[in-house]
């Protein structure tokens, strides 16, 4: 594991200071990925395509505070990857999203979104 820049505040719900945002490339004998963490899109994000071979990305996709559906395409083009999993979206109103037009964007873009329901698994 990796650990990579990442683009946040970061405070604790006293107002302290939180330490520095972060994300992480993760790499296994089966698959190499990519989480964000609670990021905006950073131009560091190409150094992780050209040091790391990946499979998909985690990447925020609520536009407030962190990127939006169109950075985080970009951030998967600068990672090197086809396929993203939103994140950081729709846990409460400034980060609502539309599904189906997030999805139709990154299709339009040759890209996969895929979304999943809050507290729902996957087998990555």
């Amino acid at each position: 594991m990796k650990l990579v820049p990442a683009a946040h505040s970061s405070s604790m719900p006293d107002g302290s200071y939180g330490g520095l945002a972060a994300g992480f490339v993760i790499e296994t004998t089966e698959k190499n990925f990519y989480f964000a963490g609670d990021t905006a899109l950073t131009y560091d994000m190409k150094l992780i395509n050209e040091r790391h071979e990946l499979d998909f990305a985690i990447l925020p996709i609520g536009d407030n505070f962190t990127m939006g559906v169109d950075d985080a395409i970009e951030a998967a083009n600068w990672v090197g990857v086809r396929q993203f999993i939103g994140m950081h979206y729709d846990t409460f109103p400034p980060i609502k999203i539309d599904h189906d037009a997030a999805r139709e964007q990154a299709t339009q873009a040759g890209k996969e979104l895929v979304l999943m329901a809050i507290g729902s698994t996957m087998e990555l």
